[in-house]
């Protein structure tokens, strides 16, 4: 399509965490297990919980506005919001449009995705691609608030989970304007292992199960995950599809100099990361204080690292989502 570009990158970056700081102990004592117990299970210190008033909507327009103002542009440039999310703020409508309306984006088209933990992976993908037809620009992001779907009890998630969001704004690669920092959409891969949705699950509050009374008295209204599967299905599969996806972007191991993950486990993270073999790579990590938070792991981190000044010119970042699905989602970007 004449004037609209094929080459994207990501044009700036923006996160929110709630203010309000949960120690592993006051997660901990519920679940019958104590902070030692967590961070040795688990290497997560701390997490962020949303206060009564906030919803993932909140937490994606805060960081939705400091990712473009890394870019530099406004929300009246924006075509186009995705907001990748398995906690919306309600059923209907999508979470994006709560987003769209508090940044007064008023010509971006906008919705919602859910592939839970790599949702923003998968966001960043639809983005891409609409764009290619849109023209413009496009606000990704990752916004989750688990807080609100733990049972104090399950030991297996409680102790995992915070809240937080996490945003890139994805535009043309070679357009003017802007001052925020470039990184060049490169490659990106998704996976689904629909045979193994079972294992990371709301089972209530759908169709399939309504939300009734029958519902909480079974306690369906919690997220629930066979954690040794799961672990299983990460350590087993995401070597295999990372080593895939760099053939696949025409790049060797060597070559990546920064690894940005879903914040999962960081027990588990330090297995996988030993398998990938990746030599020269730097992995970025905020789970030690803000725990898993969903979609907006990937995002938030990846602004963690930039605003700290982690990439230079050059520098290859992959990214790699994994959850809920199962699925899994990669991306290259050269900063």
């Amino acid at each position: 399509m004449a004037g609209i570009a094929t080459d994207f990158a990501v044009l700036g970056t923006g996160s929110c965490v709630p203010d309000r700081i949960v120690s592993n102990e006051e997660v901990g004592a519920p679940a019958g297990v104590d902070g030692e117990w967590i961070v040795r299970k688990t290497a997560i210190r701390a997490r962020r919980w949303a206060a009564p008033e906030q919803a993932t909507s909140d937490l994606a327009v805060a960081a939705g506005r400091a990712a473009l103002e890394s870019a530099g542009i406004t929300a009246g440039q924006l075509s186009l919001i995705v907001v990748a999310t398995s906690t919306p703020d309600r059923t209907q409508p999508p979470t994006a449009a709560y987003v769209q309306e508090q940044l007064n984006a008023v010509e971006a088209a906008a919705f919602d995705v859910n592939a839970v933990c790599s949702g923003s992976v998968f966001a960043l993908s639809a983005a891409e691609s609409m764009l290619a037809r849109r023209g413009g620009h496009a606000l990704v992001i990752g916004a989750d608030v688990y807080s609100r779907i733990l049972d104090p009890a399950d030991r297996k998630t409680v102790v995992l989970f915070g809240d937080g969001a996490g945003a890139m704004v994805l535009g043309p690669a070679d357009g003017a304007g802007g001052r925020g920092p470039r990184a060049r959409l490169r490659h990106v891969a998704l996976h689904t292992f629909g045979e193994l949705s079972g294992l990371i699950e709301v089972p209530a509050g759908g169709s399939r199960q309504p939300m009734d009374e029958a519902a909480l008295d079974a306690g369906a209204q919690y997220f629930a995950m066979d954690g040794r599967e799961v672990r299983r299905f990460v350590v087993e599969q995401l070597p295999q599809l990372t080593k895939q996806f760099l053939h696949e972007a025409g790049v060797a191991p060597d070559d990546i100099a920064h690894f940005v993950p879903h914040q999962a486990n960081g027990v588990m993270l330090e297995t996988v990361i030993e398998d990938l073999a990746l030599p020269r790579v730097t992995t970025h990590l905020t789970l030690e204080t803000y725990g898993n938070t969903g979609a907006a792991s990937i995002p938030l981190t990846l602004d963690a690292a930039a605003r700290r000044g982690a990439f230079r010119p050059g520098d290859l970042i992959l990214l790699a989502g994994f959850g809920g699905g199962m699925a899994a989602g990669f991306a290259l970007l050269q900063w």
